[in-house]
């Protein structure tokens, strides 16, 4: 089973068509852009156009090579994920094991091609760090060059390897061996460390228009959960086509979203003991659904707001601003439970 076209991103292939083919494609790329938005698709979509048997463009999607990379199953493809922490005590069986729980990963991938994100825990260790040196020593199998991806970047923990070991990744991205191509994909650079971004050619990822998601909905995905109306799952996703395929309870998030409202409404004593309630890890799915689900619901009445002229446009303007603010957070290391709490008396203060 390959990979499903993509959708939307129609003048970002173009200029990375345009830069395959003159030979202007960084040999170390960073693709930054929000969850979901399809970093990691057009980086295999770069990989299919710099392995293509018709040589470096655009992919053609018809010659052995591109197929093997949409199956992934192209030796020369090499796509580093997250992973849980490999558990040998050995660091050379640690390697084999992270190269394992790769394969696996891509093996769910062959069968699913449309996945989720990765698991909370999930990282690039250091294990996966000298895996990585590895990989990048390989000579090219079936061609004169290979593609490493690095996908969510920003889950590589180096400050757990030894200062040598760190040393070495950094050096391998300033000096990639020349028959290599690396693409790093990010939604938070800055949990970079500084020298692995100087290292790496910046391209941003944009949002796709609500066409491109509603195309993809209609056709890549069955039925919305629940019922879910088309529209509302079109404007949940904001421009990133990955957010459709949240497995979440949209009820319950709407649910939660509207409580908190009411809550918010009558005071401290009502919204202290939900807000400190909220699991502080373990939930984190639920934590961003909620958030994604309470900014509808202001946008909501911040156009009835402003169609009946009540005075209130304001206050739902700057609440909304204020949910903004915890969603990008929570993209991060917050604890949902403290940044429940923060919320919640802000938006006390601006209701």
């Amino acid at each position: 089973m390959g990979f499903r076209p993509i959708y939307g991103h129609d003048a970002l292939r173009n200029r990375l068509g345009g830069a395959l083919v003159s030979g202007r494609f960084p040999q170390v790329a960073l693709f930054i852009g929000p969850p979901g938005v399809g970093k990691q698709r057009l980086a295999l979509w770069v990989a299919q156009g710099t392995l293509c048997d018709r040589g470096p463009g655009p992919a053609c999607d018809e010659c052995p090579s591109c197929r093997r990379v949409t199956g992934l199953a192209h030796p020369d493809l090499h796509w580093f994920v997250p992973i849980p922490r490999p558990k040998a005590p050995d660091p050379a069986k640690q390697v084999e094991e992270a190269r394992e729980l790769l394969a696996e990963v891509m093996a769910a991938r062959r069968e699913r091609p449309l996945y989720g994100p990765p698991e909370r825990m999930a990282s690039h260790s250091l294990a996966s760090v000298r895996l990585l040196r590895r990989v990048m020593a390989l000579t090219p199998f079936s061609g004169s060059r290979k593609v490493v991806i690095l996908g969510d970047a920003e889950r590589l923990i180096v400050q757990e390897a030894s200062q040598e070991a760190a040393n070495a990744l950094l050096k391998l991205l300033e000096e990639p061996p020349a028959d290599a191509t690396v693409i790093l994909t990010a939604a938070d650079p800055e949990a970079l460390l500084p020298t692995i971004r100087s290292r790496a050619v910046p391209l941003r990822v944009g949002r796709v228009p609500d066409d491109a998601v509603r195309r993809f909905v209609q056709a890549e995905l069955a039925s919305a959960p629940k019922g879910e109306p088309l529209e509302r799952r079109v404007t949940l996703a904001e421009g990133c086509v990955g957010r459709t395929l949240a497995e979440h309870d949209r009820g319950a998030a709407d649910r939660a979203a509207r409580e908190l409202l009411t809550a918010v409404e009558r005071g401290p004593r009502a919204w202290t003991l939900p807000a400190l309630g909220q699991p502080p890890w373990s939930a984190r799915g639920d934590f961003s659904a909620m958030l994604d689900a309470l900014a509808l619901e202001l946008r909501d009445r911040l156009e009835q707001s402003a169609t009946a002229g009540d005075g209130r446009a304001d206050s739902w303007l700057e609440a909304l601003r204020l949910v903004d603010e915890r969603r990008a957070e929570a993209q991060g290391n917050a604890n949902p439970q403290l940044a429940l709490a923060v919320l919640a008396g802000d938006l006390e203060r601006v209701l």
